[in-house]
């Protein structure tokens, strides 16, 4: 099996964030980088809608500017994510192309292969965690993406702790999730004013453990628990010099832009970033 990336990076705002993984997934489409799992937060306070994502009363925007939230389109799917600095979340992406693992092809063998090793970090934590199964979609999508739990996410005791998004091109796929360490419930509830409680089927491990792990210790967990259960290699490197330069212009032809993130004109082809 080809060796992976691990890259650990320093809180950074949602534009560059998103930049970020949006060049390492173009870098592993060309064949130019190896597939990579990355670890990171996010300064300021951000939220992150997906893709497709409509920006409506569900999301108070006027809540977000003025306590200071910054706000991104991910280059993947789902729902709103509000994510709280490396104190109460840690991010994680997963690059790879279609070849560097079986089942990659496929969308929801991808998902179930990124959960797995989820959950042997967490399990590695003590938290009593558990992967749903496949669930059909069913309704409107929700504002906030911890309202629902998709196929193969993960929970504790019937309550979301972990949600994840996927984007797919013909050779590989970029994945995103979200792992709640803790949660400023007043806070949410302000910015997500649109569901009746937006935390009702979400937790976080402090809740479901008892205590609120760091960063680094749910990273290294996580990390752990990728190597036991699929045998990878992760080996600790930055980015390459040309996805360096990818990265800012994206951030100022794409995520950094009104356009991307708050009117849906959305870039429908990678491709038309060059």
């Amino acid at each position: 099996m080809i060796g992976w990336r691990l890259l650990t990076t320093a809180p950074m705002d949602g534009a560059r964030n998103m930049a970020l993984d949006e060049a390492i997934w173009r870098a592993r489409l060309s064949g130019e980088s190896p597939p990579t799992l990355r670890f990171f937060a996010w300064d300021p306070p951000t939220i992150s809608i997906g893709y497709g994502q409509r920006l409506d009363a569900a999301l108070d925007l006027t809540a977000c500017a003025r306590l200071g939230v910054g706000l991104v389109r991910r280059p993947t799917g789902g729902s709103a994510i509000y994510h709280d600095g490396p104190d109460r979340e840690l991010t994680y992406s997963v690059v790879a192309g279609v070849d560097d693992f079986v089942g990659a092809g496929d969308l929801l063998e991808a998902y179930r292969w990124i959960a797995s090793a989820l959950l042997e970090g967490l399990r590695r934590l003590q938290v009593p965690a558990e992967m749903v199964a496949v669930i059909p979609s069913s309704g409107p999508q929700p504002a906030f993406c911890f309202a629902r739990t998709g196929s193969y996410e993960i929970e504790v005791r019937g309550k979301k702790l972990v949600g994840s998004a996927q984007r797919r091109q013909s050779g590989g796929f970029l994945q995103h999730g979200s792992v709640m360490l803790g949660a400023d419930a007043q806070r949410v509830r302000t910015l997500f004013p649109g569901d009746s409680d937006p935390l009702r089927w979400m937790t976080t491990i402090e809740e479901s453990s008892g205590r609120r792990p760091g960063f680094e210790e749910v990273a290294t967990a996580l990390r752990a628990g990728f190597a036991a259960v699929h045998g990878i290699a992760l080996s600790p490197a930055g980015l390459t010099s040309g996805e360096e330069r990818l990265v800012d212009q994206l951030v100022q032809e794409k995520y950094g832009t009104t356009d991307w993130n708050e009117h849906a004109q959305l870039v429908r082809d990678l491709s038309r970033v060059s």
